[in-house]
């Protein structure tokens, strides 16, 4: 392969992880519209999919009720996803960088990798002490396995131009 196919490849990977980042960062601003949005369809025409996945479906009612609820006494507490938005929004500019030039900075994408696999224990510990259940914990972890996945195929990439390179 060569070198410019290579370069297209980890960016396209990286732009990947970018996007998600930037999708999971815009998401997180307005949680309580989200979640009313969630729950309205699932009282309507979603109604098949709470009746099938009924813990599911209570989960999202509860989550969107206790946002509301917390939300119109007490907005301050938004301010917290707000600034996990923002969090998203500025590590997603970090990988400018590697996507100008990957091999000087490999170390963003280790960062990122190292960053996706701290998600697993953070959810597997805070997930039961903040009374998550055990299915969204799963939902929480697969952000991380699915995230690891394009660094690493970009990672891979990197460590050839990098060999190649010395």
């Amino acid at each position: 392969m060569t070198e410019r196919r290579r370069l297209r490849r980890i960016r396209l990977w990286l732009g990947l992880f970018v996007c998600g980042l930037v999708v999971a960062g815009l998401t997180a601003f307005p949680l309580e519209p989200e979640t009313r949005l969630i729950v309205d369809w699932l009282r309507g025409p979603g109604a098949g999919f709470a009746s099938r996945l009924p813990a599911l479906a209570a989960w999202l009612e509860l989550v969107h009720a206790g946002l509301a609820a917390s939300y119109a006494r007490y907005p301050f507490l938004a301010y917290g996803t707000d600034w996990l938005a923002f969090a998203h929004l500025t590590i997603a500019v970090a990988f400018a960088g590697p996507l100008r030039d990957p091999v000087r900075n490999k170390w963003v994408v280790e960062f990122g990798m190292i960053a996706c696999l701290m998600v697993i224990p953070l959810a597997l510990i805070c997930g039961p002490l903040r009374g998550i259940p055990g299915f969204w914990t799963l939902i929480d972890i697969s952000f991380g396995v699915t995230g690891i996945v394009p660094l690493l195929l970009a990672y891979r990439h990197i460590r050839i131009l990098d060999r190649a390179a010395a």
